[in-house]
């Protein structure tokens, strides 16, 4: 059976196959920018199929965005996995963050939840949510005022990322980490440039 009949024949996936497409271009073209249209093209259904499930494209809007939202929400959870696992060192942290500006849709989806939660009470909630988990990761470990500036700084590394050509490298990254968490660059590991 084809995935396109296996939607028709399925609601339920229908629906979070136009939720999943919805989501894609809103990573892709911005969240102001989708259409019925486009979001009926890219999950390969009727135009009326998208209107059946989703009244209003501000319903659409909000089930996409949620979707990405819940990626997020999931490399959230590895995150804190791995902290935990090993430690929150600017050498692990750095590591993390440097994977994840490696995966460009992954990026893409941060910003655009991020962007949304501007204006959607909801997405900021969220947001707010992802960040505060990060201090409240970093804060046993370096104190609270360097936990907040750290997740500043991973925001706006994320953010960076977004506006230029290449991501930082994850030895800048590790640098800056190491002075704004109060460790010592040659304690957190060794120096990128070291030989043996």
């Amino acid at each position: 059976m084809s995935d396109a009949v296996r939607r028709k024949r399925d609601p339920e996936t229908r629906r979070l196959a136009i939720t999943t497409a919805a989501a894609e271009l809103i990573t892709e073209v911005g969240v102001d920018a989708i259409t019925h249209r486009m979001v009926a093209a890219r999950a390969e259904v009727p135009l009326g199929a998208t209107t059946q499930y989703f009244a209003t494209l501000d319903d659409l809007r909000d089930a996409a965005l949620h979707l990405l939202a819940g990626h997020v929400g999931e490399r959230m959870v590895h995150v804190r996995e791995v902290i935990q696992e090993q430690g929150a060192t600017p050498a692990v942290l750095a590591e993390l963050i440097h994977t994840a500006l490696a995966d460009g849709a992954a990026v893409q989806a941060d910003r655009a939840v991020v962007t949304a939660a501007v204006h959607d009470p909801r997405l900021r909630e969220l947001a707010r949510h992802w960040s505060d988990e990060l201090v409240g990761i970093f804060a046993p470990v370096h104190g609270p005022e360097r936990a907040e500036a750290a997740a500043v700084f991973i925001d706006g590394v994320l953010w960076h990322a977004q506006i230029h050509e290449q991501p930082l490298e994850q030895h800048i990254i590790q640098a800056a980490l190491a002075g704004i968490l109060g460790v010592a660059e040659s304690a957190a590991s060794p120096s990128p440039t070291s030989t043996a």
